[in-house]
């Protein structure tokens, strides 16, 4: 036990730990990616990424994609790469709560989960993808699993 947590539940807090570390790291990948293409011809690497694809370059998304690349600069690359370095940061230290059994992470993992969902649904709700149903599943479970845990070491503590 941890704190007078049962294991099972100190398990599954850490499993959602080890989940958002994850996350983290897979940010911090596509971060350090964007700034290896600071100073390359963004446009030309998105009319290449189309073309591999076999996309229509004149239908909706690669349009949109396109159009987006024409305007890039290596000013919102650096700034993209450092909204992922702050998303990795805050997901880490997230992690290192709820892998730690601090309480403090399990509202923040709260909050900041549930802060997704409405926004999920919402774009569930403007196109069906199983991709979306189950990032919103996830979500719901992982929020719904974490509050739990928070009821129950309240509960075990009072």
């Amino acid at each position: 036990m941890q704190f007078g947590v049962p294991m099972q539940l100190t398990k599954g807090v850490r499993l959602v730990a080890v989940f958002e570390a994850a996350k983290g790291l897979l940010v911090l990948l596509v971060g350090f990616d964007l700034l290896s293409h600071v100073h390359d011809d963004v446009q030309q690497l998105a009319e290449a990424l189309v073309g591999h694809f076999h996309l229509n370059p004149a239908s909706r998304y690669p349009h949109v994609f396109l159009q987006l690349a024409e305007h890039f600069s290596d000013v919102r690359i650096w700034l993209l790469a450092g909204f992922a370095f702050a998303y990795t940061s805050v997901r880490w230290a997230e992690a290192y709560g709820l892998w730690y059994g601090r309480r403090w992470a399990e509202w923040f993992a709260v909050a900041s989960g549930g802060f997704y969902i409405p926004i999920e649904i919402y774009e569930l709700l403007h196109g069906f993808s199983w991709i979306k149903i189950g990032t919103l599943l996830m979500n719901i479970a992982i929020v719904a699993y974490i509050a739990y845990a928070l009821w129950r070491t309240k509960r075990l503590h009072a």
